[in-house]
């Protein structure tokens, strides 16, 4: 009893803030989804995508006067107004998926959080759950990276004349996930040395 009491202990304030931010996203993503089928917001209103492979040189008319020896440039941005009901969705799946994974992602961090405080920190449970929230964050980050740039390329197609989707366009619009890549791996790490720790501990229990 005294090293689970230890081992909530330690899981502090992590595991607190983790349940409040859980609780707090899920009710905010409820209700932006219900405001948005109640608004009718799926059909009509005003699409926009940022083309942020190109700069285009901007006079100081538009933008403040730049310091001497400096540049001012901007990155185009297309809207359609009235969007109909495949640019909208279009629109979501450019900016949904991270939404979700976020969400889902919080809810294993919560469950691997409150497992280890009620099962123990060093305990082959804890080791597993660590390994599916890595193995989670791994493929979905990337998955959401493909879907997202994939549903922002079509739009920009859509939307601007001198944009095809193709491979080009596609991969001048795709940003790696480093930091949920490395994060992920970090994670798979420590379910490793987890796992190790418990093996040798049980190992030691049985020579004792």
């Amino acid at each position: 009893m005294t090293d689970v009491t230890e081992d909530r202990k330690m899981l502090e304030p992590m595991a607190t803030v983790v349940s409040i931010a859980l609780r707090l996203l899920t009710a905010l993503a409820t209700v932006g989804l219900v405001l948005s089928v109640a608004r009718g917001s799926w059909g009509g209103g005003v699409v926009c995508v940022t083309d942020e492979s190109t700069h285009i040189s901007a006079g100081d008319a538009s933008f403040g006067a730049p310091a001497s020896g400096a540049l001012v440039d901007s990155i185009p941005r297309y809207c359609a107004e009235n969007a109909d009901t495949a640019l909208r969705l279009l629109n979501q799946l450019g900016e949904l998926p991270t939404t979700l994974l976020l969400i889902s992602s919080l809810f294993l961090l919560h469950r691997l959080l409150t497992g280890a405080a009620k099962d123990g920190i060093y305990t082959t449970q804890t080791a597993s759950r660590l390994r599916v929230l890595g193995w989670w964050l791994l493929a979905g980050s990337l998955l959401v990276a493909i879907a997202e740039t994939t549903a922002r390329t079509a739009l920009l197609a859509d939307l601007a004349k001198e944009v095809e989707f193709t491979a080009d366009s596609w991969l001048s619009l795709w940003s790696f996930p480093y930091l949920a890549t490395l994060t992920a791996l970090g994670l798979l790490t420590f379910a490793r040395i987890t796992k190790a720790g418990v093996t040798m501990r049980e190992e030691l229990e049985g020579v004792v």
